[in-house]
Protein backbone atom coordinates (compact mmCIF):
# COMPACT_ATOMS: atom_id res chain seq x y z
CA UNK A 1 0.00 0.00 0.00
CA UNK A 2 1.45 2.98 -1.19
CA UNK A 3 0.39 7.30 -0.76
CA UNK A 4 1.63 9.74 -2.36
CA UNK A 5 1.33 12.86 -3.43
CA UNK A 6 2.94 14.71 -6.03
CA UNK A 7 4.08 18.32 -4.33
CA UNK A 8 5.59 20.27 -7.20
CA UNK A 9 7.80 18.65 -10.04
CA UNK A 10 10.39 16.30 -9.10
CA UNK A 11 9.06 16.80 -5.70
CA UNK A 12 7.04 13.54 -3.81
CA UNK A 13 5.57 12.78 -0.31
CA UNK A 14 5.53 9.07 0.52
CA UNK A 15 3.34 8.67 3.53
CA UNK A 16 5.03 5.86 5.65
CA UNK A 17 1.77 4.87 7.70
CA UNK A 18 3.72 5.52 11.23
CA UNK A 19 2.47 3.57 13.75
CA UNK A 20 -0.28 2.18 10.75
CA UNK A 21 -1.97 5.62 10.78
CA UNK A 22 -1.97 7.62 7.44
CA UNK A 23 -1.07 11.27 7.42
CA UNK A 24 1.20 10.96 10.29
CA UNK A 25 4.72 10.77 9.30
CA UNK A 26 6.11 11.13 5.94
CA UNK A 27 8.89 10.72 3.96
CA UNK A 28 10.44 13.16 0.90
CA UNK A 29 11.78 12.28 -2.68
CA UNK A 30 13.87 14.52 -4.20
CA UNK A 31 13.73 13.02 -7.96
CA UNK A 32 17.42 14.89 -9.24
CA UNK A 33 20.07 13.75 -11.16
CA UNK A 34 20.92 12.40 -7.70
CA UNK A 35 18.00 11.39 -6.06
CA UNK A 36 17.55 11.59 -2.66
CA UNK A 37 15.38 10.78 0.17
CA UNK A 38 14.57 12.56 3.18
CA UNK A 39 13.62 10.50 6.43
CA UNK A 40 12.98 6.72 6.21
CA UNK A 41 10.50 6.17 9.42
CA UNK A 42 10.88 3.32 11.51
CA UNK A 43 11.61 0.10 10.04
CA UNK A 44 8.17 -1.00 9.52
CA UNK A 45 7.59 1.78 7.33
CA UNK A 46 10.32 0.90 5.25
CA UNK A 47 7.94 -1.33 2.75
CA UNK A 48 5.43 1.99 2.23
CA UNK A 49 8.36 3.89 1.14
CA UNK A 50 9.44 1.51 -0.82
CA UNK A 51 5.97 0.99 -2.10
CA UNK A 52 6.25 4.36 -3.32
CA UNK A 53 9.22 4.32 -5.12
CA UNK A 54 8.10 1.52 -7.11
CA UNK A 55 4.97 3.43 -8.04
CA UNK A 56 7.09 6.26 -9.00
CA UNK A 57 8.94 4.19 -11.35
CA UNK A 58 12.30 4.67 -9.11
CA UNK A 59 14.59 1.61 -8.51
CA UNK A 60 16.56 1.45 -4.77
CA UNK A 61 20.08 1.60 -7.04
CA UNK A 62 19.02 5.02 -8.39
CA UNK A 63 19.09 6.68 -4.76
CA UNK A 64 22.44 8.56 -3.76
CA UNK A 65 21.36 10.16 -0.59
CA UNK A 66 19.34 9.14 2.39
CA UNK A 67 19.40 12.44 4.21
CA UNK A 68 18.00 11.89 8.18
CA UNK A 69 16.84 15.43 10.00
CA UNK A 70 17.74 14.00 12.80
CA UNK A 71 18.17 10.27 14.14
CA UNK A 72 14.43 9.60 15.96
CA UNK A 73 13.32 6.71 15.28
CA UNK A 74 10.35 7.77 13.24
CA UNK A 75 12.50 9.78 11.23
CA UNK A 76 15.63 7.38 11.14
CA UNK A 77 14.76 4.10 12.83
CA UNK A 78 14.41 2.02 9.33
CA UNK A 79 17.78 3.43 7.42
CA UNK A 80 19.94 0.02 8.39
CA UNK A 81 16.99 -1.79 6.73
CA UNK A 82 16.38 0.84 3.24
CA UNK A 83 19.78 0.55 2.99
CA UNK A 84 19.88 -3.38 2.12
CA UNK A 85 17.40 -2.22 -0.65
CA UNK A 86 19.70 1.00 -1.81
CA UNK A 87 23.30 -0.47 -2.89
CA UNK A 88 24.61 3.10 -4.02
CA UNK A 89 23.22 5.55 -0.90
CA UNK A 90 25.25 7.62 1.37
CA UNK A 91 23.73 7.63 4.67
CA UNK A 92 23.37 11.70 5.47
CA UNK A 93 23.20 12.89 8.90
CA UNK A 94 24.36 15.43 11.41
CA UNK A 95 27.36 15.15 13.02
CA UNK A 96 26.43 14.55 16.42
CA UNK A 97 24.11 11.85 15.50
CA UNK A 98 26.55 9.95 12.72
CA UNK A 99 27.73 7.32 15.60
CA UNK A 100 24.37 6.44 17.51
CA UNK A 101 23.32 5.54 13.42
CA UNK A 102 26.68 3.32 13.23
CA UNK A 103 26.56 1.81 16.47
CA UNK A 104 22.53 2.19 17.58
CA UNK A 105 22.58 0.14 20.95
CA UNK A 106 22.20 3.74 23.44
CA UNK A 107 19.11 5.04 20.61
CA UNK A 108 17.11 1.88 21.19
CA UNK A 109 17.88 1.77 24.88
CA UNK A 110 16.33 5.09 24.66
CA UNK A 111 13.35 4.23 22.43
CA UNK A 112 12.42 1.51 24.96
CA UNK A 113 12.93 3.90 27.91
CA UNK A 114 10.23 5.68 26.24
CA UNK A 115 7.91 3.48 24.68
CA UNK A 116 8.15 0.53 26.78
CA UNK A 117 6.86 -2.90 25.68
CA UNK A 118 5.81 -1.31 22.37
CA UNK A 119 9.35 -1.17 20.96
CA UNK A 120 9.48 -4.19 18.91
CA UNK A 121 6.09 -3.34 17.27
CA UNK A 122 6.64 0.13 16.61
CA UNK A 123 10.66 -0.34 15.81
CA UNK A 124 11.93 -3.53 15.24
CA UNK A 125 14.57 -3.92 13.41
CA UNK A 126 17.14 -1.37 13.97
CA UNK A 127 20.26 -1.91 11.99
CA UNK A 128 23.82 -1.23 12.07
CA UNK A 129 24.82 1.43 9.63
CA UNK A 130 28.87 0.39 7.49
CA UNK A 131 30.32 4.07 8.35
CA UNK A 132 31.72 4.21 5.28
CA UNK A 133 28.00 4.53 4.09
CA UNK A 134 27.84 7.47 6.46
CA UNK A 135 28.47 11.26 5.82
CA UNK A 136 27.96 14.31 7.69
CA UNK A 137 27.07 17.81 7.03
CA UNK A 138 27.98 20.61 8.88
CA UNK A 139 26.34 23.75 9.85
CA UNK A 140 26.22 26.25 6.16
CA UNK A 141 27.40 22.97 3.86
CA UNK A 142 25.86 22.07 1.08
CA UNK A 143 24.96 19.26 -1.64
CA UNK A 144 24.40 19.29 -4.93
CA UNK A 145 21.88 17.12 -6.22
CA UNK A 146 21.49 19.13 -9.95
CA UNK A 147 21.96 21.93 -11.78
CA UNK A 148 18.92 23.01 -10.21
CA UNK A 149 19.39 22.13 -6.78
CA UNK A 150 21.58 22.44 -3.97
CA UNK A 151 20.63 21.16 -0.43
CA UNK A 152 22.19 23.70 1.90
CA UNK A 153 22.29 22.30 5.74
CA UNK A 154 21.29 24.26 9.22
CA UNK A 155 22.38 23.47 12.90
CA UNK A 156 18.46 23.30 14.28
CA UNK A 157 18.58 22.43 18.07
CA UNK A 158 15.66 22.72 20.31
CA UNK A 159 14.16 19.41 19.27
CA UNK A 160 17.00 17.59 19.28
CA UNK A 161 20.83 18.03 19.60
CA UNK A 162 21.84 16.18 16.71
CA UNK A 163 18.85 18.06 14.27
CA UNK A 164 19.49 19.93 11.04
CA UNK A 165 16.98 21.69 8.46
CA UNK A 166 17.62 21.01 5.03
CA UNK A 167 16.95 24.34 2.60
CA UNK A 168 16.15 23.03 -1.27
CA UNK A 169 17.07 25.79 -3.74
CA UNK A 170 14.68 24.47 -5.93
CA UNK A 171 11.66 24.74 -4.37
CA UNK A 172 12.68 27.47 -1.74
CA UNK A 173 10.98 25.23 0.79
CA UNK A 174 13.14 23.80 3.78
CA UNK A 175 13.05 20.13 5.30
CA UNK A 176 12.45 20.84 9.07
CA UNK A 177 12.15 17.41 10.45
CA UNK A 178 10.75 18.34 13.55
CA UNK A 179 12.42 21.16 14.54
CA UNK A 180 9.04 24.02 13.73
CA UNK A 181 6.55 21.53 15.31
CA UNK A 182 4.07 19.10 14.09
CA UNK A 183 1.47 20.44 11.11
CA UNK A 184 -2.02 18.92 11.66
CA UNK A 185 -3.47 20.25 8.78
CA UNK A 186 -4.16 17.07 7.09
CA UNK A 187 -6.22 15.97 9.00
CA UNK A 188 -7.91 19.20 10.58
CA UNK A 189 -8.61 21.05 6.71
CA UNK A 190 -6.62 24.13 8.07
CA UNK A 191 -3.36 25.56 9.57
CA UNK A 192 -2.50 24.26 13.12
CA UNK A 193 0.71 23.39 14.16
CA UNK A 194 2.09 22.30 17.71
CA UNK A 195 5.81 22.14 18.95
CA UNK A 196 7.12 18.72 19.50
CA UNK A 197 8.95 18.71 22.76
CA UNK A 198 9.67 14.33 22.90
CA UNK A 199 12.38 13.36 25.04
CA UNK A 200 15.36 13.86 26.01
CA UNK A 201 17.02 17.16 24.34
CA UNK A 202 14.11 19.60 24.28
CA UNK A 203 14.82 23.26 25.05
CA UNK A 204 12.32 26.48 24.33
CA UNK A 205 15.00 28.85 24.02
CA UNK A 206 17.09 26.79 21.15
CA UNK A 207 13.75 25.66 19.63
CA UNK A 208 12.54 29.30 18.67
CA UNK A 209 16.02 30.73 18.17
CA UNK A 210 16.09 27.97 15.39
CA UNK A 211 12.92 29.07 13.92
CA UNK A 212 13.99 32.43 13.90
CA UNK A 213 17.16 30.90 11.69
CA UNK A 214 15.06 28.94 9.45
CA UNK A 215 12.31 32.44 8.53
CA UNK A 216 15.14 34.52 8.07
CA UNK A 217 16.05 32.44 4.73
CA UNK A 218 12.43 33.41 3.91
CA UNK A 219 11.34 29.77 2.89
CA UNK A 220 7.87 30.01 0.40
CA UNK A 221 7.13 26.42 2.11
CA UNK A 222 7.59 24.18 5.32
CA UNK A 223 8.17 20.32 4.45
CA UNK A 224 7.55 18.69 8.02
CA UNK A 225 8.35 15.63 8.59
CA UNK A 226 4.92 15.42 10.42
CA UNK A 227 3.20 15.70 8.38
CA UNK A 228 3.55 17.29 4.82
CA UNK A 229 3.81 20.88 4.00
CA UNK A 230 2.11 24.33 4.35
CA UNK A 231 2.76 27.41 2.46
CA UNK A 232 1.53 29.34 5.52
CA UNK A 233 5.29 29.70 6.53
CA UNK A 234 4.10 32.95 9.07
CA UNK A 235 1.53 31.24 10.57
CA UNK A 236 4.25 28.24 11.70
CA UNK A 237 6.09 30.16 13.09
CA UNK A 238 3.71 32.90 15.06
CA UNK A 239 2.22 28.73 16.45
CA UNK A 240 5.63 27.68 17.76
CA UNK A 241 6.10 31.24 19.24
CA UNK A 242 2.20 30.93 20.77
CA UNK A 243 2.98 27.27 21.72
CA UNK A 244 6.12 26.91 23.31
CA UNK A 245 5.84 29.24 25.94
CA UNK A 246 2.16 27.99 26.79
CA UNK A 247 3.77 24.27 26.78
CA UNK A 248 6.63 25.40 29.42
CA UNK A 249 3.71 27.51 31.43
CA UNK A 250 1.72 24.58 31.65
CA UNK A 251 4.33 22.06 32.74
CA UNK A 252 5.43 24.71 35.78
CA UNK A 253 2.21 24.61 36.72
CA UNK A 254 1.44 20.85 36.84
CA UNK A 255 4.39 20.29 38.67
CA UNK A 256 3.90 22.79 41.03
CA UNK A 257 0.53 21.77 41.87
CA UNK A 258 0.81 17.99 41.65
CA UNK A 259 0.27 16.25 44.77
CA UNK A 260 2.15 13.22 43.84
CA UNK A 261 5.89 13.03 42.39
CA UNK A 262 4.82 9.47 40.65
CA UNK A 263 5.71 10.33 37.11
CA UNK A 264 2.87 8.58 35.17
CA UNK A 265 0.36 10.53 37.05
CA UNK A 266 1.98 13.95 35.89
CA UNK A 267 2.62 13.12 32.59
CA UNK A 268 -1.05 12.11 32.25
CA UNK A 269 -1.93 15.06 34.15
CA UNK A 270 0.21 17.37 31.71
CA UNK A 271 -1.61 15.89 28.70
CA UNK A 272 -5.01 16.25 29.50
CA UNK A 273 -3.61 19.84 30.37
CA UNK A 274 -2.26 20.62 27.34
CA UNK A 275 -5.27 18.89 24.96
CA UNK A 276 -7.43 20.97 27.09
CA UNK A 277 -5.62 24.44 25.84
CA UNK A 278 -5.73 23.01 22.55
CA UNK A 279 -8.94 22.47 22.25
CA UNK A 280 -10.14 25.77 23.28
CA UNK A 281 -7.64 27.36 21.08
CA UNK A 282 -9.28 25.50 17.78
CA UNK A 283 -12.48 26.42 19.15
CA UNK A 284 -14.64 23.78 16.99
CA UNK A 285 -14.77 19.73 17.72
CA UNK A 286 -11.61 17.91 16.69
CA UNK A 287 -12.84 14.82 15.00
CA UNK A 288 -11.48 11.71 15.80
CA UNK A 289 -8.83 11.48 14.06
CA UNK A 290 -7.54 14.70 14.90
CA UNK A 291 -7.91 14.15 18.53
CA UNK A 292 -5.74 10.34 18.31
CA UNK A 293 -2.97 12.34 16.25
CA UNK A 294 -3.05 15.21 18.89
CA UNK A 295 -3.28 13.18 22.01
CA UNK A 296 -0.81 10.87 21.16
CA UNK A 297 1.87 13.14 20.12
CA UNK A 298 0.83 15.30 23.49
CA UNK A 299 1.82 12.01 25.21
CA UNK A 300 5.67 12.30 24.32
CA UNK A 301 5.35 16.01 24.34
CA UNK A 302 4.71 15.64 27.90
CA UNK A 303 7.34 12.77 28.87
CA UNK A 304 9.72 15.46 27.26
CA UNK A 305 8.29 18.53 28.88
CA UNK A 306 9.02 17.03 32.28
CA UNK A 307 12.59 15.79 31.89
CA UNK A 308 13.31 19.45 30.78
CA UNK A 309 11.55 20.37 33.91
CA UNK A 310 13.86 18.05 35.85
CA UNK A 311 17.29 19.29 34.42
CA UNK A 312 16.25 22.77 35.27
CA UNK A 313 15.91 21.67 39.47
Amino acid sequence: MSKIETLHPNRYLIDLYDLGTPNRTGSYLLNETKKAIIDTGASPSVPHLLDGLKELHIKPDEISYIIVTHIHLDHAGGVGKLLQFCPNATVVVHPKGARHLIEPSRLIQGAKQVYGEAFEQLFDPILPIDENRVQTMNDGETLTLSDDCTLTFLDTPGHANHHFTIHDSYTNGCYTGDTVGVSYEAVLHRPFFLPSTSPNQFNPESMLESSKRIMELKPSIIYFGHFGMTKEVDEVRAQLEYWVPVFVETTKRVVQTAATADPNVLISTLKEELYKRVVEKFETPLSEEAAQHINLDLQVCSMGLLDYMSKLK
